[in-house]
């Protein structure tokens, strides 16, 4: 992609030449590469090179067109601009979309820098690698039937006709592993890791392999669980997948829409248990896919959600920011409509209660690794869950897997029933989260 200040000067050099005042375009190229692979040979190589830009235009009517582009040459920028701008007749009259106030503010944090890639062939020589040490970890271990190693560079920029700039780039490898066991007699038995880290050189390919490793070999023996409530602990992936799927407790446009488990006047209130602390951090130092701006040019900051249990901060849009009398807070994301959406978790224990809490010397805990479903078991609008899991069933350390079950309830309780955060925290693909303690929830066996 070309450097933000040449796309700049052809999309005012084209918009001068189509009568436009008023414009702003924002895009990413993102340059990926990625290896599959199954039973020591490649399954699938992926190699793609994408770009994806939009441009809004404003009328002398102050309504606003959206049109989207993967071009940002001289005929790829006039074609888009130009198309925007005759959409802009039909634009919506209502809480029309502006500028953001901040969009020539300073960004906070420090920039990423893109680390070269690897060869295609060195991906491939790692996850052959990988994949046999996995099946060798036991012998229950039959395949790895999912599994993936990618790497790759993402560029990013905003512009506007009041002349902001905004230009930044990033790096990052992934890897993940996902095991299938095979018993005579017995259920197949999975499970999986993930690991992410700016570039293949920091990426923790061992850590990746031994916690796969561990996981499914201590499914192998698993057995059902007597139906009631219990006691549960949730991995940092479970709670932030959780978080995520009833995040419109905290997004300004779904509580503008009606759309909210809550409204204007909860700002200020008590969600959830005084030992639980929530923000958006998307310059975290542990964010691999940090960004310094979303896509209207807002600067990101961190972003205090939940302040021991009251609910401090909405998610804001410029948009959403001008109907609430407040500031934008760096969370727009722009498509045909702008909506609003998180960056990356940081989740944290606000003060620690008199009783601490440990799996150690725990009886009948449930702890829950994962759920699943959640496209199917969430019901968003009215705070309530029903998903299966993948967990153990923990007495005093030990842990015995769980052959089959769903954990249900209301997230607003969950939230309030919080009794210990833990303090070491774990990094997944969402966030950084320590385990949570949840006092009591429904579990449902077979």
């Amino acid at each position: 992609m070309a450097d933000v200040g040449t796309i700049a000067a052809i999309a005012k050099q084209k918009a001068q030449t189509l009568g436009i005042q008023k414009f702003d375009v924002c895009g990413s190229t993102v340059d990926e590469a990625s290896v599959q692979v199954d039973q020591g040979e490649p399954k699938q190589v992926k190699a793609s090179k994408r770009s994806s830009v939009m441009v809004r235009v404003w009328n002398d009517a102050d309504t606003v067109g959206v049109t989207s582009t993967s071009e940002v040459d001289e005929l790829g920028l006039e074609l888009a601009l130009k198309t925007a701008q005759e959409a802009s007749a039909f634009g919506a009259k209502e809480h029309v979309p502006d500028f953001s106030p901040e969009a020539t503010a300073k960004l906070e944090g420090t920039p990423s820098e893109i680390v070269p890639q690897a060869e295609i062939a060195t991906l491939i020589e790692h996850l052959i690698a990988t994949e046999a040490k996995l099946t060798e970890a036991h012998p229950a271990i039959v395949g790895v039937p999912y599994n993936g190693l990618a790497q790759r560079d993402a560029q990013r920029f905003y512009l506007n006709s009041n002349g902001a700039m905004r230009q930044e780039a990033r790096s990052s490898s992934s890897i993940y592993l996902y095991s299938k066991t095979e018993q005579e007699g017995k259920r197949p038995r999975s499970a999986g890791a993930f690991r992410v880290s700016q570039g293949l050189e920091q990426l923790d390919i061992d850590g990746c392999l031994q916690e796969a490793a561990e996981k499914t070999i201590s499914h192998l023996n698993y057995q059902p669980i007597t139906s009631g409530k219990y006691r549960v602990v949730l991995s940092a992936e479970a709670f932030l997948s959780l978080l995520g799927a009833f995040s419109n407790l905290f997004n300004a446009q779904s509580i503008l829409d009606n759309r909210s488990l809550s409204t204007m006047e909860s700002l200020g209130t008590e969600i959830a248990s005084p030992f639980l602390s929530v923000a958006d951090d998307a310059l975290h130092t542990d964010n691999v896919g940090k960004t310094l701006f979303d896509d209207e040019g807002t600067p990101t900051r961190r972003l205090p959600i939940i302040d021991k249990g009251v609910l401090t901060n909405f998610l804001q849009s410029a948009g959403t920011a001008k109907r609430l009398n407040t500031r934008p807070t760096g969370h727009a994301n722009l498509g045909a409509k702008v909506t609003v959406g998180p960056h990356f978790y940081h989740v944290f224990a606000a003060s620690q209660p008199e009783q601490t809490y440990s799996l150690d010397t725990a009886e009948n805990v449930i702890l829950i690794d994962d759920v699943q479903a959640l496209h199917a078991g969430v019901k968003a609008l009215q705070g309530s869950f029903s998903l299966p899991f993948d967990g153990w069933l923990v007495n005093k350390g030990e842990r015995i897997s769980i052959e089959s079950a769903t954990v249900a309830g209301d997230f607003r309780e969950l939230l309030k029933s919080i009794i210990y955060v833990e303090p070491e925290a774990e990094l997944t693909p969402g966030g950084i989260c320590p385990r949570i303690w949840v006092d009591e929830l429904s579990i449902t066996g077979e």
